[in-house]
């Protein structure tokens, strides 16, 4: 089943105990991110502090993310960082990032997607330049998606952790 407007917003309304993302592009190419990706390009800055409903919801509810990353990192990995994460993981959101520049990447082959409350998934989809295709619940077992989030945190580092080296 494909997920698109209000369906795909009652999961992040209605989760119960964890909503978790596993990211593993360079870029997102977001039709509302295009102004403010376009203005970091050209210099502009987002030093915040900022609110929204995303730093208003990550402040009471447990949503993680981890974003798989190499050096160096893309214009778009950059801007995110700065106009979200930086304002994210200190309002509770419990963002990592997995660096495999020097390394292998543990979770080859797996797709984006986001997990809510451990047993729904809905897999990410996504052109090769980040356009998103489509969002789709996945009907199978969710085991295969837990084992993913443990070796993505278990490789990971916080953001703000991995910002600071």
């Amino acid at each position: 089943m494909l997920l698109d407007g209000e369906a795909w917003g009652d999961k992040f309304k209605t989760f119960q105990t964890e909503a978790w993302r596993l990211e593993t592009l360079p870029q997102y190419l977001v039709p509302q991110e295009a102004e403010e990706f376009a203005a970091f390009k050209a210099g502009a800055r987002f030093p915040g502090p900022y609110e929204d409903a995303w730093t208003a919801m990550v402040r009471t509810r447990n949503v993680g993310r981890v974003h798989i990353v190499t050096r160096p990192l893309t214009d778009y990995l950059r801007f995110e960082f700065e106009r979200y994460y930086q304002h994210q993981a200190p309002a509770g959101e419990d963002i990592r990032s997995l660096d495999i520049t020097d390394r292998p990447n543990p979770l080859p082959g797996v797709q984006d997607f986001w997990m809510f409350d451990r047993s729904t998934v809905v897999l990410m989809k996504y052109e090769v330049d980040g356009t998103q295709i489509e969002r789709e619940l996945y009907e199978g077992d969710p085991a295969p998606f837990l084992e993913y989030q443990r070796i993505a945190i278990a490789e990971s580092v916080p953001f703000l952790e991995y910002v600071t080296e």
